[in-house]
């Protein structure tokens, strides 16, 4: 077997992403709530982003967007009538913007995954995320185990269907999950907000991840105990607006990024990690001193995608947003001047996710495999050049560059939708995935 690399696999923005506001502690969507939104500016915005990665040598690779408005969905919660009624009906319900969130574009959060050289069985493994805490997100385990069993469907991987829709096991995927490695070997860092004996740990926004969902994805994940570590995230974070682990921290390989309220007594939690990885393990952290909490928040200057390159280097992609930000962009400049393989920082514009409460970090899920998995993957995944080309001509055939409220219920963005999308799914290669292709 080739040594393994890691792979970005990005969501591809869907035709109705618009700004609701849905997210309780996520201050960026609640501050941008109601906002006229551009689903083909998103697209093209999030393509432009892969596409630097894949410049970069990095690996990257592409899923489809899920389908929305989620009419099922409506039907599933007593809506009646035709398509055109139930829509009307779910928008004087107030209920509609849940059914036509394009939030599975954050594949952070769709699932966690393992390589197979961690692994008890040498296999690659997926845990979907289940995503309980909010409505709209709670939609999205079904389709998202789908695909990535199309996408991953040899006998070298294993898709686990999500935990359990309960407060106990909440489980937001990647988000909270970082993978780090030495010569000593990986060690996977769970961060969790609460749990059954600290069931309430913050004041003012709610802790998401439960211990106990973490726990669970492990042991579904095949990992070995001495390869996993546990760490509640600061309540404090949390109530600044770090509603994942990854809002105040990144990682990969033998660095980290964070921040001191990323984690509960950031000083013990670097103890640890040397204790188990050793000085190779390179960390920055940055201080509420050097970089208040709330500017690290803002500018997201932590939701950085981190990226480790075939020349051994490290390059950080940021959002245009910590650039902006004097403070954090000193703070990366620190990043660059310290003795770690970090060597570039590369800025994109991704504000119509950044808006929506996502920035580089959260539009790709982390999967490392050989080449030999790599040949396995089914469908037209992998990002290059010809694919570049036809998902921005096909986001520009498909997609309108103007998406307000009272739009949703257009009973034609459905239908445009569904043409969408079943194009795009020819263009991928994926067969019929979608329930709505099925007779």
């Amino acid at each position: 077997m080739t040594a393994p690399r890691e792979i970005a696999f990005d969501g591809i923005v869907g035709p109705t992403h618009s700004h609701a506001g849905l997210s309780p502690g996520n201050l960026a969507a609640t501050r941008h709530a109601g906002e006229v939104g551009n689903p083909r500016k998103a697209a093209q915005q999030s393509l432009e982003k892969m596409q630097l990665v894949a410049s970069l040598g990095a690996g990257q690779a592409v899923l489809p967007p899920h389908p929305r408005p989620d009419v099922d969905a409506l039907r599933r919660i007593g809506f009646s009538g035709s398509d055109t009624q139930v829509l009307e009906r779910a928008e004087r319900a107030g209920m509609l913007a849940h059914v036509c969130s394009a939030s599975a574009m954050w594949t952070a959060n769709a699932a966690t995954v393992a390589p197979s050289s961690d692994t008890t069985d040498a296999r690659v493994h997926f845990v979907v995320a289940n995503l309980q805490t909010l409505f709209h997100r709670s939609l999205e385990a079904p389709v998202t185990r789908r695909v990535l069993e199309h996408v991953f469907a040899a006998n070298a991987f294993d898709v686990h269907a999500a935990l359990p829709p309960a407060p106990l096991l909440s489980d937001e995927g990647a988000a909270n999950h970082t993978r780090l490695c030495t010569s000593r070997g990986a060690l996977h860092l769970f961060g969790w907000g609460r749990s059954a004996a600290t069931s309430a740990p913050t004041q003012i926004h709610p802790a998401r991840q439960s211990l106990e969902a973490s726990q669970a994805v492990a042991r579904l994940a095949a990992l070995p105990a001495e390869r996993t570590l546990f760490w509640q995230q600061h309540p404090d974070g949390i109530d600044a607006g770090s509603f994942h682990s990854d809002v105040l921290s990144v990682g990969t390989d033998s660095v980290l990024l964070l921040h001191e309220l990323a984690f509960r007594d950031a000083e013990a939690l670097l103890s640890e990690l040397e204790t188990r990885l050793g000085s190779e393990l390179e960390v920055v952290l940055a201080s509420r001193e050097e970089l208040a909490v709330d500017e690290a928040v803002r500018s997201y200057v932590f939701n950085s995608e981190l990226l480790s390159l075939p020349n051994g280097s490290m390059a950080l992609i940021a959002p245009d947003s910590a650039r902006e930000s004097t403070a954090s962009w000193r703070w990366l400049e620190r990043v660059l001047d310290a003795d770690n393989p970090v060597s570039a920082v590369h800025t994109v514009a991704v504000d119509a996710s950044l808006k929506n409460g996502g920035g580089p970090a959260c539009l790709r899920l982390r999967v490392r495999l050989t080449r030999e998995q790599e040949h396995a993957l089914m469908g037209r995944v992998l990002l290059d050049d010809a694919l570049a080309n036809d998902l921005r001509a096909f986001f520009d055939r498909h997609y309108r560059d103007r998406l307000s409220a009272p739009d949703l219920a257009d009973p034609e963005l459905l239908r445009e939708t569904r043409q969408a999308l079943d194009e795009l799914t020819r263009l991928l290669e994926l067969g019929s995935i979608y329930d709505f292709q099925r007779p």
